[in-house]
Order: structure tokens, then C-alpha cells, then sequence
């Protein structure tokens, strides 16, 4: 029988333990009752919201257990769906992880509890739609009180040895204004599959005051995020239906595609993370001009990206389903055509070259800094896509045989670090980590400060996968007073990746007789040169 001991100061965990469902519904019964969508309106409100989810979150996803397992993640390891239920029904946090990095999500799919796997599937979207819709207040009243302005922000990679780099990598300038609570973002970069660019001429319009027309004919609340695609000419609410309960049959499709393929876990660490100055050859700090801002020069040391495997019974291995991705590339015109228009035969090889060197980190990165951030999404990724995502992008590339995190010499090393009789050995898991050195050039007088641009990259965050990661980038702990306004990772010793704030202006009010938004009609020239530096986000 189990040492209940261990549960005894956790009255939730304790209830789940035993079975108790009677217990269980009873403590349940006592905690606040967590604001649904739409009864949240002020930011008065929604602090409170706020805190009460936090009182309640206290309770049921405790994790000061042995495992850092969660009342969920218990009920999951006791085939418990009645707890599950129960404790998803009260807003578990089903993302959250255990010592092992996993969340109850995967462990019910990692050991095949369809049942409860279907239980938080049910749940997840409406839960994070609520969550959504409980801080949005905040965040347009915190939007409000900053400065308007205009911001280019750029994404880019770069190589001392590769000068094509530019030609085949994903790059972008993202053009963002701010007027009042509301926020316009420009961009072209839609997002990418390796070096595979997906281009869409886009803008983003967040209205954090609503919008009625003038005839009343069509009327937007608050927090609405539209979208507007040039080239097609089409308008869509991006959060149309986000808060809408599941079918059944979706739940049952969802559940099934999880289960496909095995669970990947990209992470990165962070918390031994040191900043030093970058020397010049006099031994003085180096400063370079990054836009109108002077910035001293910082490396992070001892950060380690990883990437964690662990088997799913019966689902396909990773070498049919690699093998299955190579078959559908080939009947589309064969493995490497996207490069043949821009890439010379000499620089092809050069190419490969740098992939066997190990550019699947920049994968691994990028997926890292989204699975982060994750859980803060209105929208939930689903596990099926990002697992099959990082299985791509890592195992695209040929992968050296010391560094493989599946061949037999990579498994046999991966064991004998493992301890003995450690869980993670009857659950066939392996894990994969590379150390990173990224720069930051730290400046102190950029215009906004770190607290005031996290609310807004939030609005976006939700559908732009490059502003997630600077959302992340922007979490870390940095020196008081300083705004990093370039970072450079690197994918490979020569390769990496830049993240630069190149503009910022302080937008002056807005003319009297602007025109004010009716249709997209407005934006056809948002990326001409006589709009980028306007003073109005809209022209009239």
C-alpha cells in the first residue's frame, strides 16, 4: 500500500490518494469560484480575478510532493479519471510540469490513459479562453497608460563563414504602433519550418477599446485581435470561437493525434544564467551603437538548451514517421527544391555542411522559447503539432552519432549518467543538451522599459511565434535600468541568430480629422515609407 505520509500536508493530493472523491469535492467546494469569460470587465476586476486564481491554483496544483506532481498528475499515475475530472472541472493547470518535465497532458498519453486524456482535452481551451479573458482588463488598462509609439523590430540570421545565410533563413522587420489601448503590428514573416519560409504580407490590430461603426452595423468588443491579409484582401477576427466547448469527435480526433507519434520536450535553463561584459582587446567593456542607442556588450554564460524524448506505446517510431515526412518531401518535387532558385551547387554544400554541424539547435532553441511561454497562449498549441514540429526539425539534419539522442551509443552514455532505478528508465526516455553563449547589448536609456512591453508583445504573442520567443528573451533576469535592444543566439559556432530593436519614435496625438477605421481600405499602403514614420498608425 502507499506511504500516504508524503501527501499529509496537501489536503488535495491526500483526497486523490485515497480515492476520496466525496473529500475531494468537499475542499473543492470551499475555494472561490474562478470568473468565467465576460464577468471580468475593469482592471479593478481583474487583479482580483487575478488573485483569486492564484488562491485557488494554491490548492489544486500544489507541487511540494516527492515528483513536484500536481493532485492532476496523481490522478493520472492512479488511472483515476473521476479525480481528474473533478480537479479539471475546478481549472487545474494541466500544463504544469513535474521533475521530469512532463505535464499530466503527456503523462496520460505517454501511458495511454485515453480516457483522461480526453477529460483535460475537454477542458484546456475553454480554461485558457477564461484565463484570457480574466487578465485582458489588465492588459488594456496597462497598454493605455504607456507612451504612444511607433517600434521596428528586427529578426534575422547571420554567419561568418556562410555569406548566402541572408538569402534562405527566415527574416523580417516587424513595424509596431501603439495608440491608447490599441496596437497595430506589420509584419510578413507568417512563420517557418526549418529554413522553409512561409510569407504573408499581414497586419495585426488589436482593439483594446472595441469598435462600433458609425451606422452601428458592426460593432467589435473589447480585446478583439483582427487580422488583415494584404494579398488575399480578407479580414478575420483571430479569436473567433476561442472560447467555444469541443465536440466530442474533436476531443476523441485530438486525443487520437497525440497519440501518433512519441512526446518531445524541448527546454531551456536559464537559472544558472551569468552576465558578463564582452572585452575589447584593451580589456575595457565593449559598446557598440545598436540604432540610436548606445549598448554595452554582455555574454550569458551557463545557459543549456535540451531536448527530452520519451516513448509512447504503440505509436509510430521516430524513424517511420521521418521516414513518412521524406516521402511526402519527395512526391513534392523532391527533398532540397526550395533552395535550387537561390543556392549555387557550391553553396548547397557548404549548406549541408553547416546542418551536420549540428544547426538543429536553432530548432531546438526556437521550439524551447515557444513551448515556454505556451501555457500563456488563449489558444493551446495542439501536442500532436508541436511534437512532430521539434521531431522534424531535429531529425531533418544529419544528426553526428555522438550527439544522437536515439542511436545506440547515444542511449548507452545517456544510461550510465542516469541513476540507478531512476523512473525515467522504465519510461524509455532520453534527453539531449547543448550548452549556449548568447550576447545582449544592454542599453539604459531605451525609451520603454522591460515591465511595459511584456503586456503588449502578450496580445500577440497568441498567434506570432518569433514574438513569443522575444517574450521569452525579455524574461530573463537583467541588470535594473536596462532594456536589451540587440540579442544574438547562436545556432552553431557560426551561426546565429539576431533579435534587434531598431526604431523607436514617440508618436505625437492624433491629427483632428483622421479618418477612423471602416474597412481594410486603410491599410494598403501600411508598408509604404511615408507611413513609417507618420504620426497616426492610421491613415486617413
Amino acid at each position: 500500500m502507499e506511504d500516504l505520509s508524503k501527501y499529509a500536508h496537501s489536503p488535495v493530493h491526500l483526497a486523490v490518494a485515497q480515492r476520496d472523491y466525496a473529500a475531494l469535492r468537499r475542499i473543492i467546494s470551499t475555494l472561490p469560484q474562478l470568473a468565467k469569460a465576460g464577468e471580468v470587465n475593469t482592471e479593478a476586476e481583474s487583479l482580483e480575478a487575478e488573485l483569486l486564481a492564484d488562491a485557488v491554483s494554491s490548492v489544486i496544483d500544489r507541487r511540494d510532493v516527492p515528483g513536484r506532481e500536481t493532485p492532476l498528475h496523481l490522478a493520472v499515475c492512479l488511472r483515476d479519471p473521476i479525480s481528474a475530472e473533478i480537479l479539471m472541472a475546478a481549472g487545474a493547470d494541466w500544463s504544469l510540469q513535474n521533475e521530469h518535465g512532463w505535464s499530466a497532458l503527456q503523462e496520460a498519453v505517454c501511458t495511454r490513459e485515453e480516457s483522461i486524456a480526453m477529460i483535460i482535452a475537454r477542458y484546456y481551451q475553454p480554461l485558457a479562453w477564461a484565463k484570457w479573458c480574466r487578465r485582458l482588463p489588465r492588459i488594456v488598462a496597462s497598454a493605455a497608460r504607456i507612451r504612444d509609439f511607433y517600434m521596428e523590430i528586427t529578426f534575422h540570421f547571420e554567419s561568418s563563414v556562410i555569406p548566402f545565410i541572408g538569402r534562405i533563413a527566415p527574416s523580417d522587420t516587424y513595424r509596431i504602433w501603439k495608440r491608447g489601448s490599441n496596437l497595430r503590428a506589420d509584419m510578413t514573416l507568417a512563420g517557418f519550418d526549418g529554413f522553409r519560409i512561409q510569407r504573408s504580407d499581414q497586419t495585426f490590430l488589436f482593439l483594446g477599446e472595441g469598435y462600433t461603426s458609425e451606422d452601428e452595423n458592426l460593432s467589435l468588443p473589447p480585446g478583439s485581435l483582427i487580422v488583415l491579409s494584404h494579398k488575399e484582401k480578407e479580414v478575420t477576427n483571430a479569436l473567433e470561437g476561442a472560447g467555444q466547448q469541443p465536440t466530442e469527435s474533436e476531443v476523441a480526433h485530438e486525443v487520437a493525434l497525440m497519440s501518433q507519434t512519441n512526446m518531445y520536450r524541448p527546454g531551456i535553463d536559464v537559472t544558472q544564467a551569468e552576465l558578463v561584459p564582452n572585452l575589447n582587446w584593451r580589456r575595457q567593456e565593449r559598446s557598440e551603437m545598436v540604432g540610436n542607442w548606445k549598448a554595452k556588450v554582455h555574454d550569458m554564460l551557463h545557459v543549456t538548451v535540451s531536448v527530452k524524448s520519451r516513448r509512447v506505446p504503440g505509436a509510430m517510431t521516430d524513424e517511420e514517421l521521418f521516414s513518412v515526412d521524406g516521402e511526402e518531401r519527395m512526391a513534392n518535387g523532391g527533398e532540397n527544391d526550395e533552395y535550387d532558385d537561390v543556392l549555387t551547387a557550391e553553396e548547397r554544400l557548404q549548406l549541408d555542411s553547416a546542418l551536420r554541424m549540428g544547426i538543429q539547435m536553432a530548432f531546438v532553441m526556437m521550439m524551447s522559447m515557444e513551448s515556454l511561454t505556451a501555457k500563456k497562449m488563449v489558444q493551446e498549441v495542439p501536442m500532436k503539432s508541436v511534437n512532430q514540429m521539434v521531431l522534424l526539425r531535429i531529425r531533418r539534419v544529419e544528426i553526428s552519432k555522438e550527439d544522437a539522442v536515439d542511436g545506440k551509443k547515444g542511449k548507452d552514455k545517456g544510461n550510465k549518467k542516469k541513476k540507478k532505478g531512476a523512473p525515467s528508465d522504465a519510461k524509455h526516455e532520453s534527453e539531449y543538451k547543448k550548452g549556449l553563449r548568447p550576447v545582449l547589448w544592454l542599453a539604459p536609456d531605451f525609451p520603454l522599459k522591460t515591465e511595459e512591453l511584456l503586456p503588449l508583445l502578450d496580445i500577440l504573442a497568441n498567434k506570432v511565434k518569433a514574438i513569443r520567443r522575444l517574450r521569452e528573451l525579455l524574461t530573463a533576469k537583467l541588470p535594473l535600468g536596462t532594456f536589451p535592444v540587440k540579442v544574438a543566439i547562436p545556432i552553431v559556432p557560426t551561426i546565429r541568430v539576431l533579435v534587434t530593436f531598431t526604431k523607436f519614435e514617440e508618436l505625437q496625438p492624433m491629427e483632428e480629422f483622421s479618418t477612423p477605421l471602416s474597412s481594410p481600405a486603410h491599410f494598403q499602403d501600411s508598408k509604404s515609407k511615408e507611413s513609417e514614420g507618420s504620426t497616426s498608425w492610421i491613415r486617413g
